[in-house]
């Protein structure tokens, strides 16, 4: 059986969010280790699914890209990352607790772009490389599993690794937002379509992108499967209809601490 389905970008992230709490090495992390969740869009759902419980999600953001530019939500208007461990929250970042982490403890990283090799980027707004850069790091030298859920509508051509090489603060003279590194991250990247694998058993192609009237950013996929699973993946996606968008919060342009902003110089 075959059905087509249209995810808005808030749509997609509360799929893919469903299926990294349903992921075995996460709720193995959650009864005997460390789940730590990186601010981020996507990982706000990640931690609503978690927790149980509803976050400002405009708030669970670093940095984030809108109609201006590329930007970051102030300091002081950004909530603390969510730390599980031994099923419980505790009151700790994400930069102290990887220092506790190892082998079967989990760490979700959220990304900007996905390339067709499965590599994830993170934009990198900070000079000296913001949490992956003290994170990353740690969480590979001593085998913490990272998990990356991205959604497809930041899927880019051409390969991250060489866009990395091109990338760098210094080295951009003109931006609409604030300039931008780029960091490569390797981990278990999940998208819709390991998402509708992983909590449905069905295969979704992805047939579509894009959108107007509300749709922009827009994935259409075409899932494949048993009836029974179809169906049951149908009906998954009409109960996420009308997840709303997230909306960041964006400080005042004026007293923005990134120099290297055109904005914060207007």
């Amino acid at each position: 059986m075959k059905a087509l389905v249209t995810l808005t970008p808030s749509e997609s992230k509360r799929l893919v969010a469903m299926a990294v709490a349903a992921h075995p090495a996460v709720k193995r992390a959650l009864r005997e280790g460390i789940v730590a969740i990186g601010l981020g869009s996507t990982n706000a759902y990640v931690a609503e699914e978690l927790l149980g419980e509803s976050l400002d999600r405009g708030r669970y953001m670093a940095g984030f890209t809108d109609a201006h530019g590329t930007c970051v939500v102030p300091k002081e208007e950004r909530l603390q990352e969510v730390v599980i461990e031994l099923g419980r929250r505790v009151q700790e970042s994400v930069s102290s607790a990887v220092k506790r982490m190892g082998a079967g403890d989990v760490l979700i990283k959220g990304a900007n772009a996905l390339d067709a090799h499965g590599t994830a980027g993170v934009m990198l707004a900070s000079d000296v490389g913001g949490t992956i850069a003290e994170v990353y790091g740690i969480a590979k030298a001593r085998g913490v599993r990272i998990i990356v859920p991205v959604t497809l509508e930041k899927f880019i051509p051409g390969s991250i690794e060489e866009l990395s090489k091109e990338a760098g603060i210094q080295l951009i003279t003109l931006s609409t937002g604030i300039p931008v590194g780029i960091f490569p991250v390797a981990g278990e990247v999940i998208t819709e379509i390991e998402a509708f694998r992983m909590l449905y058993g069905v295969e979704a192609l992805v047939a579509g992108a894009g959108g107007t009237g509300g749709g922009e950013g827009s994935v259409t996929l075409l899932l494949k499967g048993e009836k029974e699973a179809v169906e049951r993946a149908f009906r998954a996606v009409e109960r996420l209809k009308g997840e709303p968008p997230v909306k960041p919060v964006r400080g005042s342009c004026s007293r923005c601490g990134y120099s290297q902003c055109p904005r914060s110089r207007r």
